[in-house]
């Protein structure tokens, strides 16, 4: 009976498994090109490896919808989420969810663009209807788009359309335009009634890619940045290393396309590849500006909601510590701290 009452007790005291034990966080993602890499770190165990490391797990969960994503991220039911500038700015920020760009992966170099019919010219936007996803980063690209013709958003029809129905719409042979993304702007791109008329290769750095995680989460929990940023450098390296025929197979694959045009859509981002060329960006000032003139379409658009009393209502911080907007409500950051210690060599 002692011996029984000692292994009762034993049992009762004996830790919990390493995997009870371990803190569990959630990384949403939707399929885009410079967001295809966490797909290929969790099918090759660097993600598991790095989350090893800091006696973690992290759970990485495919979200078909992309805005879709980021009201869950929002709503609470992820702790990360992969998202634009744009959109974490007025989905999650604007509605009091403090995130920090943990990682800035890319910025669109020609992965978002506007398409007319073949032989339509840029001007030929003037009157037409123009399908997007209202109030995305293809609305975005639109009005700037429209400014350097000297035109105003009222000068279009704006029909608001779900990313996937944009491709079977324009194939019905009725739509004028369409503003979209990778993959969807390949697909469009590669149909022989097309003209590719304007994309973000005229705005380098205003589409950035980013990684995000909740504020508080990452100061509670720094291990779940180490291990991300770690998964995320050794993942693109291995993009740029031996492994890259595999690598892009892969995400082609989860993408929806082949290797070769995975490739294309590659060329079309500018990849941050390493931790160094990602501090560079984040010290050279750039961000403030992009964010800047993001912020400003975004109030004018009323993207904030109808009580913002002007584009710096969310305050937005950054690299240097300073602060652009309302510095009481501060509920973006871009943070450069792990970063370093990627840059350093030293996660």
């Amino acid at each position: 009976m002692k011996k029984l009452l000692c292994l009762v007790t034993l049992l009762a005291l004996a830790p919990l498994s390493s995997a009870e034990e371990r803190p569990t966080f959630r990384l949403a993602w939707s399929i885009y090109v410079g967001w295809a890499p966490w797909d290929y770190a969790e099918h090759t165990g660097i993600l598991a490896k790095w989350a090893d490391r800091y006696g973690i797990a992290i759970e990485l969960v495919q979200v078909n919808d992309y805005i879709e994503s980021i009201n869950q991220y929002t709503a609470g039911q992820f702790d990360a989420v992969t998202a634009t500038n744009m959109d974490i700015l007025t989905i999650a920020a604007a509605s009091g969810v403090d995130s920090t760009a943990l990682l800035v992966g890319d910025y669109s170099n020609g992965n978002d663009g506007i398409i007319l019919r073949a032989g339509e010219p840029l001007s030929a936007l003037a009157g037409a209807r123009v399908h997007l996803v209202e109030l995305s980063v293809s609305h975005y690209l639109l009005a700037r788009a429209l400014e350097g013709l000297g035109l105003e958003e009222r000068d279009v029809e704006i029909v608001n359309m779900a990313e996937a129905d944009l491709v079977a719409a324009w194939a019905g042979g009725t739509v004028p335009a369409v503003v979209t993304w990778n993959p969807m702007l390949m697909q469009l791109k590669d149909q022989a009634d097309t003209a590719l008329v304007f994309d973000s290769s005229a705005l380098p750095g205003e589409i950035l890619d980013l990684t995000v995680v909740k504020s508080d989460i990452l100061e509670a929990h720094p291990e779940l940045g180490k291990a991300l940023t770690g998964a995320w450098y050794e993942t693109l390296a291995q993009l740029q290393g031996p492994e890259r025929a595999d690598a892009l197979a892969y995400m082609a694959s989860v993408t929806g396309t082949d290797a070769e045009s995975f490739a294309r859509q590659l060329t079309t981002t500018h990849l941050f590849s390493t931790p160094a060329e990602a501090l560079a960006f984040l010290e050279s000032g750039q961000p403030r500006a992009i964010m800047q003139s993001v912020a400003e379409f975004s109030w004018s658009h009323g993207l904030y909601g109808p009580f913002a009393p002007d584009a710096g209502f969310v305050g937005i911080r950054f690299e240097d510590g300073s602060i652009w907007g309302d510095e009481r409500n501060t509920q973006l950051r871009f943070s450069s701290d792990i970063l370093r210690l990627a840059a350093d060599d030293a996660l």
